[in-house]
């Protein structure tokens, strides 16, 4: 019987513009794919581990139209590759490269155990423009500072080419395979899932349509309408491209194609690709900048770090007493996504004015975000912080009020998110307390808060802090 080759999905849930796949079917042999539960999907938060099982169902229906099924494990990779080796007398092993740590040495061990038992193993890019030892200045090993990483990789090459799948050859073998269903990913989600559920756009064909409504229609406006939380002005793509349900190469094409087009703003849209570039350029270089102060001397400050404390679940709920941090707050959990002012705004008020830890933001937003990618949310979080490489300063507090002033003056984002403001003329507004826990006993028609903290207050406690800083 002809030897079949292994393919190990990963973060790339399509079929176009995807190196390992495309690897795999230029052999001829027969494809079995694979998708292994390992330690790493049962660390995910309730909103990304329920939006990778939407994920999976979708890219297995995807892969049926070509004759195939996806295999599903649960166990350490190394051991669920030995077997399916092993029981389907596989020679080789590909895969799409994650970047990140310790999958990195994970995968290194894997490739050199295979190898030692004559299986090919390799790896391919494809989550990424480029690699992220392939980007660095003159002067040192890597980027710290995003706007000459920017220069940088503004008029460089991406990695690949584009691709297009019309056939998959599949396998005669049918390994014994787990059903998806009884894994339970979802469970985290509970009452959530059916209203998160209504704004997920599921799958590459989706993407695909994102993607190209977005070039049609938005990017011309881009510059100015991204900034404005009431207006569908962005992509909306980090949904996808966290699953790999888009290639961030088909992205940047489209994006150089409109620039070249005459449509200036695109450019904006290729710094905000090169932005999510610059996370895992980090994240690679410095690992520490997922879980710990990326600037070591912020080990001292003096966080407040109880995510139990009642300010911090007065946030979690939405209930500050400010109107466009609770709107944000509310927006993500509804919708699973968050506009990006508003991470901005709620972030620098939980760790500024609320002086607490960027950890328990960071863990929240884990747990709530269908988008949630480990490099971005900690590069974020830490920008905000102050604590991260090219950081806003510290001394930087966004008052959300002027902000709300600024970006949301007739207050229509306001009134989107909280029902109080809007009463029952707000779909999204009352979906909010459908979606959230019943222990937190919210209802529509509660009073709004009174700020938790005076904002004053809170900057000039902040800069205090900040000032008085053993570093």
């Amino acid at each position: 019987m002809e030897k079949p080759i292994i393919y190990w999905i990963r973060r790339d849930f399509r079929i176009d513009n995807n190196p390992a796949l495309k690897f795999a079917i230029d052999t001829e042999q027969p494809i079995i794919p694979v998708f292994i539960r390992d330690e790493f999907v049962d660390s995910l938060g309730s909103a990304p581990k329920w939006r990778l099982e939407l994920g999976l169902e979708c890219l297995a229906q995807k892969y049926k139209t070509y004759g195939l099924d996806i295999i599903f494990k649960t166990g350490s990779a190394d051991k669920v590759l030995t077997e399916l080796i092993n029981e389907t007398n596989a020679d080789k092993v590909v895969w799409g490269r994650t970047y990140l740590p310790p999958l990195n040495d994970r995968d290194t061990k894997i490739k050199s155990l295979l190898k030692q038992k004559g299986i090919m193993a390799k790896s391919f890019p494809g989550h990424l423009l480029f690699e992220p030892w392939s980007v660095s200045p003159k002067s040192s090993d890597f980027f710290k500072v995003y706007t000459p990483f920017w220069k940088t990789t503004r008029h460089k090459d991406p990695l690949g080419s584009i691709i297009k799948v019309t056939q998959i050859r599949s396998s005669n073998q049918q390994p014994k395979s787990e059903n998806l269903k009884n894994w339970g990913l979802g469970e985290g989600m509970s009452t959530g899932a059916s209203i998160v559920h209504q704004h997920v756009r599921l799958g590459e064909k989706a993407a695909k349509e994102r993607l190209d409504w977005f070039i049609a229609n938005k990017v011309m406006h881009y510059s100015s309408s991204r900034d404005i939380p009431s207006l569908d002005g962005t992509s909306g793509l980090s949904e996808n491209l966290s699953l790999g349900e888009i290639s961030p190469i088909e992205c940047w094409n489209a994006g150089v194609q409109a620039l070249e087009a005459g449509h200036d703003d695109a450019e904006i849209f290729l710094k905000e690709l090169v932005w999510r570039e610059f996370a895992y350029h980090l994240a690679y270089h410095t690992p520490r900048i997922l879980d710990q102060n990326w600037r070591q001397e912020w080990d001292s400050f003096p966080w407040n770090t109880n995510e139990n404390d009642e300010k911090v679940l007065l946030w979690k709920q939405g209930r500050t007493g400010v109107p466009f941090v609770d709107a944000a707050m509310r927006e993500l959990y509804v919708t699973g996504r968050m506009h990006n002012r508003g991470r901005m705004i709620v972030a620098s008020f939980l760790t500024k004015h609320l002086m607490t830890h960027w950890k328990i933001g960071l863990k929240w937003f884990e747990n709530c975000l269908i988008d949630w990618d480990p490099a971005s949310n900690a590069m974020g979080w830490q920008w905000s912080a102050g604590s991260g490489p090219d950081a806003t300063p510290y001394f930087r507090v966004f008052n959300p009020n002027t902000q709300l002033e600024k970006f949301d003056k007739e207050n229509i984002y306001r009134n989107m998110w909280l029902a109080e403001f809007s009463g029952k003329n707000s779909k999204n507004a009352l979906s909010f307390f459908d979606a959230i826990p019943k222990k937190w006993k919210l209802k529509p028609d509660m009073e709004y808060p009174e700020s938790i903290v005076d904002l004053s207050e809170g900057r000039t406690l902040a800069l205090e802090a900040y000032k008085n800083r053993q570093f």
